[in-house]
């Protein structure tokens, strides 16, 4: 027998604001945890549209957040990022507006930061082998081709 837990409009509101409090988060994953809580659509629609008018809710500062996250702590760069935020259906308003919290600086510093440390961390003696293992990295992580080859070229 399947006993799921049924909530009400004000205990799923609740919940979610808590949900949306603790952690940025984007509109998918709340009406996907809305979803989960077996909400009807008209309830999730009515609970969306509180948590956007009392600020739980809001895509630009969510992409802002992710944008500033993952490029600090895991180093993706530009095509990576937007990739993820589309993969969330984040509009391309609020993902031009996240890329705008890197400065263009921080961005060319952390490609070469990251470009010297892979480099030295694949152990390769044919250099066209070592440049494409480094390369395939770093397109991986979401750093644009040219600036790829051209830092590889710098380096290699």
């Amino acid at each position: 027998m399947n006993l799921q837990k049924t909530y009400t409009i004000d205990e799923a509101q609740k919940k979610l604001e808590n949900y949306c409090a603790y952690q940025e988060r984007c509109h998918k994953e709340v009406r996907a945890k809305l979803k989960n809580m077996r909400m009807i659509p008209e309830a999730i629609d009515k609970i969306m549209v509180h948590l956007i008018n009392h600020n739980f809710l809001n895509e630009e500062r969510f992409a802002k957040t992710f944008v500033r996250g993952k490029f600090r702590i895991k180093k993706w760069g530009k095509n990576r990022l937007v990739r993820e935020l589309k993969f969330k259906d984040i509009s391309k308003y609020a993902i031009d507006v996240a890329l705008k919290e890197i400065s263009d600086e921080d961005y060319f510093e952390t490609l070469d930061e990251i470009t010297q440390k892979r480099i030295e961390q694949v152990k390769e003696k044919n250099l066209y082998k070592k440049k494409k293992k480094v390369a395939d990295y770093l397109l991986y992580r979401g750093w644009e081709s040219n600036l790829v080859y051209e830092k590889l070229n710098e380096y290699l």
